[in-house]
């Protein structure tokens, strides 16, 4: 069989496919491919006995069975220290006119964080279309949101007679536009999330342009139609793809994310992807993609408070996103040791009705679903719940009127509860505190998955950390996106999420610079990414009683080999400053290992001079890990490159 009788069979099977055939997604020699193809890597549907005659075909490479992907689900650009005045992010005038492919569950084109308001013509290299379809035409794109398509033949084929929801590239999950007006959101004023996180909402890059390549269903998330989005979107000439999605390969050869991206990589695009949300246990990351971003979840310096204000005046702020300006003014409080545990409705059936309870759940693992289920069971107007668990603060479903607190302030609590004639308490809603006062940011969150990657573990994976917990940013208004009681659902335009999805458009929207390569936008990304939150202390892993995170687990640097025993490195650096410059080296490291840089000192003499250095590594200990780090420091100035490391003998049992 000649290779264009080959693909005509092959496609011929996709055609006339039965319910003895499956899926599969096919690779073929790049070089041996027709020229009237646009990819190399194909999907088919072909029966097992069809499947062994294609691997008999020249060019043939591999192929493997369809599976299914998952989604990795305002101040935060502040957050993330992007200068307005100086710097990369003015001089790429916000993104001006660079593409980002979004590769999601669609969009909801009519979002305000969608008009093109202060948006130029679009470029003319553009070579997208607005694709209509159901409950959306051609019309609804404009020049920010400049294309839309969908794709679905997967899904189909995967769920034969069934009726494809929402056929089209409208999101009604609210996860895509949510994504998409992340990186690259116009600015919106006077948006919060039913009264928390008020102000005006932005994307990283508000000047940038969206196309939203929908290929996520409800009835299912396939690879082919993951894979057609990519294809589709590289043709139509994005210059960003972002990609909030996960699939279970380990295989770098077997994954369409990993395979897709390479190609994607090879026509100058930045692949920006999610690390997923595994954690937070050790190797729970799955993709190690070497030519693409792959971006671990942190917290922001934001806390969502209720504020309690006891009988005697003293007042305490907690955390709580309850979604309402509910009325609890003066209400009786109490504690009682027994009633405390808060963890049934005949044990709440005790309690006064129509006050406040104080719940004890320090010495538990509060599940907060079950918690809530109780309280809301019970004629108790409102609760103070004490914990310590970090995944509350990573939710924004709060249904009940109730504010956690930390064990540190229990003892006024209690102190006052216990020993009033009549103690009463109030409390307020829909509070928003940012900075240091509350919270250290940022810490890598518990549900990040954690390096090293099991796909490939030789190159230190995540590669970098942007905010991911409780992120504003635009929504599908008639999703549910929170809820009072059990029967009160509430639809918003912006939403609160969390995940390494909302992480990853960070990145994206900051990589959309218009003059630099893929490689030197990752390179700056990661080299100057700062390691040490908001306190100047190092960041945190909430997911590991709140120890220093190592660099396996929230990246910020370079791609550098995990080494055996001895390793030399040798890399080059390219002055992207004014003018001449010199920079000394600094070696953090832990353990035992010696590290060696040579030279110690790099000078440049104008703008994109190019310079090198060796860094050679000895490891001696027997221990599992070493971490550092080798940092360039500019000589009277104030810029500072930084590479982190991994040392090891294996890369993980």
């Amino acid at each position: 069989m000649g290779l264009i009788e080959a693909f005509t069979v092959l496609f011929s099977w996709f055609l006339l496919a039965s319910a003895e055939r499956s899926t599969y997604i096919v690779h073929m020699d790049k070089s041996l491919t027709p020229k009237a193809f646009s990819s190399h890597h194909y999907c088919a549907v072909m029966s097992k006995d069809e499947l062994g005659a294609l691997k008999k075909s020249p060019g043939f490479l591999s192929a493997y069975p369809d599976k299914i992907v998952t989604p990795d689900t305002t101040h935060t650009y502040k957050f993330l220290s992007l200068n307005t005045a100086t710097g990369i992010w003015p001089a790429s005038e916000y993104g001006k006119d660079v593409i980002i492919g979004i590769i999601d569950s669609g969009v909801w084109p009519e979002s305000p964080s969608f008009k093109d308001d202060g948006m130029t013509e679009i470029p003319a290299r553009w070579k997208g279309i607005c694709q209509a379809g159901e409950g959306f035409n051609s019309s609804l794109c404009n020049k920010k949101l400049i294309g839309a398509r969908y794709f679905s033949k997967g899904v189909r084929e995967a769920n034969p007679g069934d009726t494809i929801t929402m056929d089209s590239a409208r999101d009604d999950s609210g996860h895509g536009t949510h994504v998409a007006s992340t990186a690259a959101g116009n600015y919106v004023d006077g948006v919060s999330f039913f009264g928390y996180a008020p102000g005006t909402a932005r994307g990283v890059a508000p000047r940038a342009r969206l196309a939203a390549y929908k290929v996520i269903w409800r009835q299912g998330n396939l690879e082919s139609d993951f894979l057609a989005g990519i294809d589709q979107a590289v043709a139509d000439g994005v210059d960003i793809l972002s990609i909030s999605l996960s699939n279970g390969r380990t295989n770098l050869h077997e994954d369409p994310i990993a395979i897709a991206a390479f190609g994607a990589t090879e026509k100058g695009i930045l692949v920006s992807t999610s690390a997923g949300n595994r954690g937070p246990n050790f190797a729970t990351l799955i993709k190690g993609i070497p030519w693409a971003v792959v971006v671990a979840s942190g917290t922001v310096d934001r806390w969502f408070a209720g504020t309690i204000t006891l009988g005697n005046g003293l007042s305490i702020t907690g955390w709580s996103l309850f979604p309402a300006r509910t009325t609890v003014r003066n209400l009786a409080l109490t504690y009682n040791e027994t009633l405390s545990a808060c963890n049934s409705t005949e044990l709440l059936s005790e309690a006064p009705e129509g006050g406040i309870i104080i719940c004890n759940q320090s010495d538990v693992t509060t599940d907060f679903y079950f918690l809530w289920q109780d309280l809301l069971n019970s004629n108790i107007r409102a609760a103070i719940i004490i914990n310590e668990v970090t995944s509350i603060h990573q939710s924004a479903s709060f249904p009940y009127p109730g504010v956690v607190i930390t064990p540190r302030d229990v003892k006024d609590v209690v102190n006052y509860a216990s020993k009033s004639a009549d103690p009463r308490a109030s409390i307020e809603f829909q509070q928003t505190i940012l900075g240091t006062k509350l919270i250290a940011a940022p810490a890598l969150a518990e549900s990040s998955s954690r390096g090293p990657a099991r796909s490939y573990p030789g190159i230190l994976k995540p590669d970098i950390m942007a905010p991911g917990v409780l992120i504003l940013a635009a929504y599908d208004p008639y999703a549910n996106a929170a809820r009072i009681n059990n029967n009160i659902f509430l639809a918003s335009d912006y939403a609160l999420l969390s995940g390494t999805s909302m992480a990853c458009p960070h990145i994206s929207g900051i990589a959309a610079h218009p003059d630099w390569s893929p490689a030197a936008i990752r390179s700056a990304m990661m080299t100057t990414a700062n390691p040490l939150d908001n306190t100047q202390k190092p960041i945190k892993d909430t997911g590991n009683n709140n120890n220093d995170a190592p660099p396996l687990e929230m990246g910020e640097g370079k791609l550098i080999q995990i080494v055996l025993l001895i390793q030399k490195f040798r890399r080059t650096v390219t002055n992207v400053g004014d003018g001449a410059v010199t920079y000394k080296v600094k070696v953090q490291k832990t353990g035992d290992s010696t590290i060696t840089v040579f030279p110690e000192t790099l000078v440049f003499r104008k703008k994109y001079d190019k310079q090198s250095y060796s860094v050679t590594i000895r490891y001696k200990t027997q221990g599992p890990f070493d971490y550092g780090s080798i940092t360039w420091i500019e000589e009277n100035g104030k810029h500072t490159v930084r590479s982190p490391f991994t040392v090891t003998l294996k890369p993980y049992d």
